[in-house]
């Protein structure tokens, strides 16, 4: 408009006024006419955008071992956003890991596991069958979750294992379905083969320190008559050898480290840490999209795809219930509407007991020396300059795997070898030169369940693992305690043997070792099996093959709570491998599949060894 006004010449002074008056007038309107329309437009955007904030294809809650192997995967593809929801803090502090030692710093792992900040912190009911004691169970509650707590052991199962899940209805989870799994997550150290996969996100390694009391250990479990293997996660699972771990470089791999880092700077991935998700939201029978808390506000987000829940054994079934999937009896005592009656939520529970049996060391080379406070900090200072010596290890590098008896067809007893001894899960220093085995049978037939103790999402659920509940475990433990007794009186063990701390010489009999056994026995941290996959057909089964829950549409759980039952082993490796193939089932993807890959088997079933 001011162009206009540039020829006009004002002849009178009250002419002038109302002209001036009248172009503000219309100007003012004009203006106020475009920024009402501009204001409409950005008002309509800006609703737009925060609606479209507000969605996602996929929406992950738990940012543990099987929830950053899905957000990488499923980011990979540019046009799937997706949100992954953290109820525990990031793992690392100022963006630096070394400020996180207590994570990163292999050997300090007993101090997660003994605090609540970055962990779960549950317990138990009283086991009825081990003196009423209320059993320890930490969980992650970080970043990694429990892959940023574990004691950092790669161990994948026995192929019969996974054989076993497609007998029990999870088809397609075959060993050689799996096998291509586990290969496309891992980069070994000592390079690719039939076994060991060569560029995957997850670093695997073998422990650097050749300590004399894992030799040691190896060397007597040969001279017992069991053989050496050189991949106990390769052909041979059976015998004793040089254990896998999720160390790179000095520290902790984790899922974070191995798959939720690389993808963050992706534009199509979001990422909420401190976010406790409290419900899952159904129209009907169709999930579309999660309730959480954050700062003490509670919010909703949705998802136009699936919700995939990978909180874990604990917290994804626990989240089901809360939202109104489980035994309808059970909720509707609660006052949950029921969305879905689907009594397997829970149910199924298993897990690995274990004992340590000690012995003192009459040598002074046990890592009892390291817990004093001065070479702590030795041993911290050279970890954070470079990474390197005695706290780039979680000292468990040694290890294996037997039958319990004549006729077991694959191993069902593992051991963990430590140069040290370990009190109380850690919480209790140590009080000697001393070496330890953990040991304990793997396929247990006690099985146990959860349930909400309220509906208030900050309550624990009830666990009942029901452990030792049947004669064979009883037994199963027994035989534990004799095989490794009879391992550390090899001649391997003369130099460094002196007299047995636990369970004591004066235990002998079966029923003293069954007392030993209910008062020292522990978990061994591997919750599984709470949302079982199966076939439709299985009225215990909470998940099918897909990994869809079973009576609802667009939701998953993809962690370990799906294994059909436990496998041979730890359980970080077959978490992430359950990822990994989940994220191609999402996909869309067809199955990776290796046929006709050997694995061993004894020659004889008639002898134990």
């Amino acid at each position: 408009m001011s162009y206009l006004m540039k020829g006009f010449k004002c002849h009178s002074p009250v002419m002038c006024k109302v002209a001036g008056r009248l172009f503000k007038v219309h100007t003012l309107k004009n203006t106020l006419g475009i920024n009402e329309q501009q204001f409409k437009i950005s008002r309509a955007s800006s609703q737009l955008s925060s609606e479209k904030a507000n969605y996602y294809n996929y929406i992950i809650v738990g940012a543990g071992s099987a929830g950053c192997v899905l957000a990488n995967r499923l980011t990979e593809d540019p046009q799937s956003t997706v949100l992954l929801l953290e109820a525990g803090p990031k793992d690392t502090l100022l963006g630096s890991k070394r400020l996180m030692w207590k994570i990163h710093m292999p050997a300090a792992l007993t101090y997660n596991l003994c605090d609540d900040k970055y962990n779960w912190y549950y317990h138990t009911t009283p086991q009825r069958h081990m003196d009423n004691r209320v059993m320890y169970w930490p969980r992650g509650r970080v970043w990694g979750g429990s892959s940023s707590l574990n004691a950092m052991v790669y161990i994948r199962g026995h192929a019969e294992d996974y054989n076993r899940w497609s007998r029990e209805g999870a088809l397609g989870w075959d060993y050689e379905h799996c096998l291509p799994y586990f290969k496309k997550a891992q980069t070994h150290e000592l390079g690719p083969d039939q076994y060991r996969g060569g560029n995957g996100p997850l670093h695997v390694s073998r422990g650097k320190t050749n300590h004399p009391l894992h030799q040691a250990f190896m060397e007597a479990a040969q001279q017992a008559g069991y053989p050496f293997t050189d991949d106990m996660n390769g052909y041979q699972q059976e015998g004793f050898g040089w254990m896998d771990m999720t160390i790179h470089q000095g520290q902790r791999w984790s899922t974070a480290s191995a798959y939720l880092r690389p993808a963050i700077s992706r534009p199509n991935f979001s990422v909420a840490e401190k976010t406790l998700v409290t419900k899952i939201l159904f129209q009907g029978t169709k999930c579309i999209g999660v309730e959480y808390v954050k700062n003490g506000q509670r919010k909703k987000v949705f998802a136009n795809k699936e919700v995939i829940l990978s909180g874990g054994a604990i917290n994804s079934p626990q989240l089901l219930m809360l939202s109104g999937i489980g035994n309808a009896d059970d909720l509707k005592k609660l006052g949950i509407p029921v969305v879905c009656h689907l009594p397997g939520v829970g149910q199924n529970l298993q897990d690995h007991l274990e004992v340590y049996v000690q012995q003192k060391c009459t040598k002074p080379i046990t890592l009892y020396s390291a817990q004093k406070p001065l070479k702590m900090v030795r041993i911290g200072l050279e970890w954070l300059w470079k990474l390197t010596g005695e706290g780039a290890t979680a000292h468990l590098e040694s290890g294996g795997f037997i039958r319990s008896e004549p006729g077991v067809p694959h191993p069902d007893i593992q051991f963990h070898f430590l140069p040290s001894q370990v009190i109380d899960h850690g919480r209790v220093a140590s009080t000697m030169e001393a070496y330890q085995v953990h040991v304990g049978p793997m396929r247990s037939t006690s099985v146990g369940w959860l349930k909400l103790k309220s509906s208030d999402p900050n309550d624990h659920p009830i666990i009942e693992p029901n452990y030792l509940s049947t004669e064979r475990d009883i037994w199963e433990f027994r035989q534990c305690v004799k095989l490794t007794r009879e391992i550390f009186a090899q001649k391997a063990f003369e130099k460094f043997r002196g007299p047995e701390i636990q369970p004591g010489n004066h235990i002998q009999s079966d029923k003293e070792i069954d007392a030993f056994i209910r008062q020292k026995a522990d978990s061994a941290y591997h919750p599984s099996c709470t949302c079982k996959m199966g076939q439709p057909s299985d009225s215990t089964a909470v998940v099918d093959p897909q990994t869809k829950v079973i009576g609802v549409e667009n939701l998953r759980v993809v962690d370990a709570s799906i294994m059909p039952s436990v496998v041979t082993g730890n359980l970080n490796a077959p978490t992430i491998m359950i990822a990994e193939k989940a994220a191609d089932i999402i996909k869309g993807l067809p199955s990776l599949q290796e046929k006709n890959v050997p694995v061993y088997k004894p020659k004889t079933l008639e002898t134990q060894r």
